[in-house]
């Protein structure tokens, strides 16, 4: 059932077998296998790349994950002692039982060129991983049935490519008090720099910024109150003024990106795009919007309703006013425009116009 061979190890010979069903490198997989159970201390160093998942043959999936919990446990992981827990394994003993642990550990690499197997591991992976998600969407697309909507497809596809390439981006875990104490220093040194001595994003409002410090890249803000109290009001004049102060330049750690201002998406699922916009130039132009609309304006107020405009055609501000709009279309429509253009605030108006996932989610929950 079993057919792996390959185990004579050089740095050299790690030649991918590209089949063009499951790209893999069952070389990579044995030498790191082999470094692993040679020096456990590989495993630090190799656990926020791979895990079992990611290896293309299920023995040495299944190896590694024996080896993992061991090492875990603060417990040795090597040809000896794994071949007690893997006695009874049918694959292991179709390719030599515990004389190809043996082999394994005979065909290792160095401690310093395991990540970078380990990486190639994973690289393959996710290629499979791409492929399979091709061929289901493929499939999907090609059977005419009613639940299948393609608009729905698009969006599931779209969640699931997201979802695979976050895998392995976040490396979590402890962190030296240096590097915290680092970060919090950058932290004070851009509210250093920053106008208005904030590190948050300015909303344009002194009183509002004074209360929040500006707004943050984790924060999740809510904007309540009773109906016509100028909750949309004051939501559009913060996106107006992160807008229009939005520049780009370099960033401390020598990166281009926003030093000033924010690029705004703004979801209008109530209003239209043009409705918020008459808003928007409303309150540039400090004309009331309905006589914008009517057209009932002086000449130097139209002259200033114009200068407006223009001084707000470059302002990096998206609008959305698709209707009762999904929270997962909501989520991949933001993340679209991040890829696009940038994103550095979010602002949905309002909050009960979008719908939950599942009906039978809580309030709470939705929110």
């Amino acid at each position: 059932m079993n057919s792996i061979t390959a185990i004579p190890n050089g740095a050299e010979n790690t030649q991918i077998e590209a089949n063009s069903q499951h790209p893999h490198n069952i070389e990579a997989e044995q030498a790191l296998l082999g470094a692993l159970m040679v020096n456990n201390d590989v495993y630090d160093r190799v656990a926020s790349i791979v895990n079992d998942t990611h290896f293309y043959d299920p023995v040495h999936g299944r190896i590694f994950d024996i080896a993992s919990q061991r090492i875990q446990k603060n417990a040795l992981a090597s040809p000896v002692t794994l071949k007690a827990f893997m006695e009874d394994d049918e694959g292991l003993n179709e390719l030599g039982g515990p004389a190809y642990l043996a082999r394994l550990a005979g065909a290792s690499v160095s401690v310093f060129a395991a990540r970078d197997y380990a990486q190639m591991i994973y690289d393959l992976a996710i290629r499979r991983d791409l492929m399979a998600i091709g061929e289901e969407i493929t499939e999907k697309a090609q059977r005419m049935e009613v639940q299948n909507e393609p608009a729905e497809q698009i969006v599931e596809a779209e969640q699931r490519l997201y979802a695979l390439s976050e895998q392995g981006q976040v490396d979590s875990g402890f962190q030296s008090f240096l590097k915290a104490v680092t970060d919090a220093v950058n932290v004070a040194n851009a509210a250093y720099q920053r106008d208005g001595g904030m590190a948050g994003t300015s909303t344009g409002l002194l009183d509002l910024d004074k209360k929040l410090g500006g707004l943050h890249r984790s924060d999740l803000l809510i904007l309540a109150g009773r109906p016509s109290m100028g909750k949309t009001s004051l939501a559009t004049n913060i996106a107006y003024n992160i807008a229009k102060a939005y520049k780009k330049g370099k960033l401390p750690d020598g990166t281009e990106g926003t030093i000033r201002g924010g690029i705004v998406g703004f979801y209008s699922l109530e209003m239209s795009a043009e409705q918020l916009a008459a808003r928007i130039l409303s309150e540039a132009a400090e004309i009331e919007s309905q006589r914008i609309r009517s057209g009932d304006m002086q000449e130097d107020e139209f002259r200033r309703f114009v200068e407006a405009a223009k001084s707000l055609e470059s302002c990096p501000l998206y609008i959305d006013d698709t209707a009762a709009l999904p929270i997962s279309q909501l989520a991949a429509r933001a993340r679209r425009l991040k890829r696009t253009h940038g994103l550095d605030v979010l602002i949905v108006d309002y909050l009960q116009l979008v719908r939950p996932a599942s009906a039978k989610d809580s309030r709470v929950n939705e929110v």
